[in-house]
């Protein structure tokens, strides 16, 4: 069973998500990140950048045990192991991974950084209005990629949209409000809908 070092961050929440989805068995082991216990050496020998989430799968290549960080690189991994959240389309695979990767490396830091700003005892604004200014213009990207497809990838959920949904459904931490994009309104109530979802984020998997 894949063990799950977990938070219920933005970040953290995408894979119990991608698991719930693959119909694939996981145990949450939670870490306390308010006691830094992500800082601690057994946590780090997972993953020496010191972040959740983290996954150990028992059975890794070779039937062997492996870690796997960064929450990009665990969705990619889960949906090559259990063979879903990927569309078969070669175009579509494709647009996949694009989306997964703006994820990745535009709207995961810039919402962080935007929220980091915004919640400091002294008030940086150059900082506040960098950030936020382009935290709604990544998700300008996503209302136009949203109002001329269903899901990120096109016609396949995908786990681009399950890597997006854990910022967007916390947009406002960034100081983004959603009424001026309604098609990623739209796409998040219907990611939220969905039972794998729900499950995810009502967990009972906990160690």
């Amino acid at each position: 069973m894949i063990a799950v070092y977990y938070a219920p961050t933005p970040n953290g929440v995408k894979i119990p998500i991608a698991l719930e989805e693959l119909g694939a068995p996981y145990r949450l082991v939670p870490v306390n990140l308010g006691r830094e216990e992500q800082k601690r050496p057994d946590f780090l020998a997972l993953n020496p950048n010191g972040r959740i989430p983290v996954i150990v799968d028992p059975d890794g290549p070779g039937g062997e045990p492996v870690s796997v960080f960064e929450s990009g690189a665990i969705l990619l991994y889960l949906a090559d192991k259990f063979g879903g959240l990927m569309p078969a389309d070669p175009r579509e695979r494709i647009r996949a991974l694009e989306y997964l990767f703006f994820q990745v490396g535009g709207v995961g830091p810039m919402f962080g950084q935007a929220g980091w700003f915004m919640r400091q005892p002294e008030r940086i604004t150059v900082g506040i209005e960098r950030y936020q200014t382009e935290s709604r213009r990544l998700t300008a990207v996503l209302e136009t990629r949203l109002q001329e497809a269903r899901w990120l990838a096109g016609e396949s959920f995908s786990v681009a949209d399950i890597a997006h949904f854990g910022w967007l459904r916390v947009a406002d931490y960034a100081g983004v409000r959603l009424e001026p994009y309604p098609a990623v309104q739209d796409w998040l109530q219907r990611i939220a809908s969905r039972p794998a979802v729900q499950r995810a984020l009502h967990p009972v998997h906990a160690a």
